[in-house]
């Protein structure tokens, strides 16, 4: 029988897990064993910078544990591995500012005392979209505006990579994922805003870089995206839901190829428990490239391409229908 739960006795930590991607990679690791520390600014007494308070972090924690507890008992072996004082996978969430070292630092010491040990670190950092002025000169936009960009999207990700990575690199396979929007090849172009393109295309350089470095101690690091992502915030902005998102294809047609939030959670799970996953090291994914090699769907049962329908249809021109690219 295939093990429902491969990454049982590992440990995550997922950066920036209130919502979207963050918390269903969370989600889906969980559901496969790990022990997942989920981290963000947004907790059911604060809200961040982005405004939203409708997802805590506490919930993201809330939901892995449930997830894993689910996947045991439907495995049929309860909801307790054998002689485990605890649930085989669950979900801790810590409340983070990923820009202050200090709090990064005591999040990793929390992990070192708790766990002795970190086998995955997901850089999930962002919460810039308000900030960035699409379609606009560098020398008409806001400094500011631009600036923070870059702390959220680079500055961020550096500091949690460099203050995780001591406890990930002491036992071998060590797995860290730079979650980002585009791909090597699509971030070619231009992300028509000069401090959303540097925020986006610097994390696949970290994963190139931490790659050369990692591979000497038996660790891997990607950089990994998903397509036309569902998130919350996005639905919102369509005024849909989950269980109603093809209606908002009327208004933007390309919305036809959007994913939901679990099919790259269950990309990274399943790199994650790929004992072989070091091939992939210091490259560029996508989420509908693992679900080519792994063969996960999304919840729709579709593996949709958004990368290649964005490249070949809407950037390309080509006349196909975007069920063509599920």
């Amino acid at each position: 029988m295939e093990n429902s739960q491969p990454l049982a006795g590992r440990v995550a930590l997922v950066a920036g897990a209130t919502r979207g991607a963050g918390r269903a990679m969370a989600v889906e690791l969980g559901r496969a064993g790990a022990t997942v520390y989920v981290t963000g600014r947004t907790t059911r007494q604060h809200a961040s910078e982005v405004g939203r308070t409708t997802e805590t972090i506490e919930e993201t924690a809330e939901l892995v544990t449930a997830a894993a507890e689910a996947a045991v008992a439907e495995a049929g072996t309860g909801t307790r591995a054998a002689g485990a004082a605890a649930p085989v996978g669950r979900g801790i969430a810590v409340p983070t500012d990923h820009l202050q070292p200090d709090q990064v630092q005591a999040v990793v010491d929390r992990i070192e005392r708790a766990q002795g040990r970190l086998d995955i670190l997901v850089n999930d950092l962002w919460g810039g979209e308000h900030l960035i002025e699409f379609d606009t000169k560098l020398w008409e936009t806001d400094l500011d505006k631009g600036l923070r960009v870059l702390e959220l999207g680079v500055r961020a990700h550096v500091i949690t990579s460099r203050l995780a990575l001591p406890l990930l690199v002491r036992r071998p396979g060590g797995l860290v994922v730079e979650m980002t929007d585009g791909t090597a090849e699509s971030n070619r172009g231009y992300r028509v805003n000069l401090f959303y393109d540097l925020a986006k295309c610097a994390p696949i350089r970290m994963a190139l870089a931490l790659g050369e470095e990692l591979k000497d101690v038996g660790g891997t690091a990607v950089s990994l995206t998903p397509g036309f992502l569902r998130s919350e915030q996005m639905l919102d902005h369509f005024g849909v839901r989950e269980e109603n998102w093809r209606d908002a294809i009327a208004r933007e047609p390309h919305f036809a190829i959007s994913e939901s939030p679990v099919f790259v959670g269950r990309a990274v799970a399943a790199l994650a428990a790929d004992p072989d996953r070091a091939r992939f090291n210091g490259g560029s994914l996508s989420s509908g490239d693992l679900a080519k090699e792994y063969g996960f769907t999304d919840v729709d049962g579709s593996r949709p391409d958004a990368w290649a329908y964005i490249s070949e249809v809407a950037l390309g021109g080509a006349e196909r229908s975007a069920e063509e690219y599920r």
